[in-house]
């Protein structure tokens, strides 16, 4: 019998770091960074799309484009928080949509494109839900780690030599002026990527209509402002990895910059932001088993000045972490 552990091993782990560093990089240029062939790398990508989710898409940076992003909280009648994480993933205004609390709360980043989207979710949505017992929103108000910062790059898969040998290069000619957006135009190029994230040039002309020179200026643009990311995701516990957890930390607020930039060197640390709310960071922990997780709350965590209180809350099942449908 075959382990998880014998299937996904450190090459497959390096090759998800490379990924991370630049998700569209070619197999070839993979394959010369990592000292393998080209099969090697496209027989191992294609087996970590099969048996543990990977999928590689771009990413709208709501951060970068000036766009509010909450935290929602929802506690639920316990028969009804399965079929409300469910309507919450399919929504397009949502990510990161998590079962916690031995399945009576559901966790939901909002992701609002229109200034009514927000308003559309909580006030017509949420508020009318009857199985909806509560719902605590923390608003983001300042991103520590996360986003377009990989996590498994953390753990040093990769050198920092292979790391400079496989970040793509800027395009000087694709830098605009002005703050970052996305134009109007732009916008069946953006939703290829949120298909995949290694769409072929070819096809991304096909699918928008414009002249391949124009797509690899328009999407050169957008990755180079940061207006869009290419990211992975996939399943952690396929790779090792096999307890996450959110974290509700308050800390004093004068403590706030330095906890929240101590948090986001520590290696089990995939995301923190400050917040608003009963909390003032939010953080996603994913450890490799429960022991891991205690070490860290009673460690790292738990050492640092100005901490004064943790709420901690293990996800007990994924709808979705970018897109939809999630890794299976």
């Amino acid at each position: 019998m075959v382990t998880e552990s014998e299937v996904f091993d450190e090459l497959d782990r390096r090759l998800l770091h490379a990924f991370e560093v630049d998700g569209r990089a070619p197999f070839s240029r993979v394959a010369a960074v990592l000292g393998v062939s080209d099969q090697t790398v496209a027989r191992r990508y294609r087996r970590m799309c099969a048996g543990a989710g990977l999928r590689i898409v771009g990413v709208r940076d709501t951060h970068r484009l000036g766009k509010d992003q909450w935290m929602l909280r929802l506690r639920c009648a316990p028969d009804g928080a399965e079929a409300i994480a469910a309507a919450l993933a399919r929504r397009r205004d949502t990510a990161r949509v998590h079962l916690t609390s031995a399945g009576t709360e559901v966790v939901c980043m909002t992701m609002p494109r229109a200034p009514g989207d927000y308003d559309d979710l909580v006030f017509d949505k949420l508020l009318r839900t009857r199985q909806i017992i509560e719902i605590t929103a923390y608003q983001l108000l300042h991103r520590f780690y996360g986003g377009r910062t990989g996590w498994i790059g953390k753990h040093g898969m990769l050198t920092p030599e292979e790391v400079a040998a496989l970040r793509p290069a800027s395009s000087p000619d694709a830098r605009p002026s002005g703050p970052p957006h996305i134009a109007p135009e732009d916008e069946p190029l953006v939703s290829a990527l949120k298909a995949d994230g290694r769409v072929t040039y070819p096809e991304l002309q096909r699918l928008t209509g414009r002249s391949e020179s124009s797509v690899k200026r328009r999407l050169a643009r957008l990755l180079d402002t940061g207006t869009v990311y290419i990211d992975t995701e996939y399943d952690m516990a396929r790779f090792g990895f096999a307890t996450a957890a959110l974290l509700w930390v308050t800390v004093a607020p004068g403590a706030l910059d330095a906890v929240g930039r101590a948090m986001a060197a520590h290696p089990e640390i995939a995301h923190v932001s400050a917040t608003t709310g009963p909390s003032n960071l939010l953080a996603s922990v994913v450890t490799r088993d429960t022991g891991e997780l205690y070490a860290y709350l009673s460690g790292k965590l738990g050492s640092l000045e100005g901490v004064r209180h943790v709420e901690s809350a293990p996800y007990l099942r994924s709808f979705k972490q970018i897109t939809y449908p999630p890794p299976r």
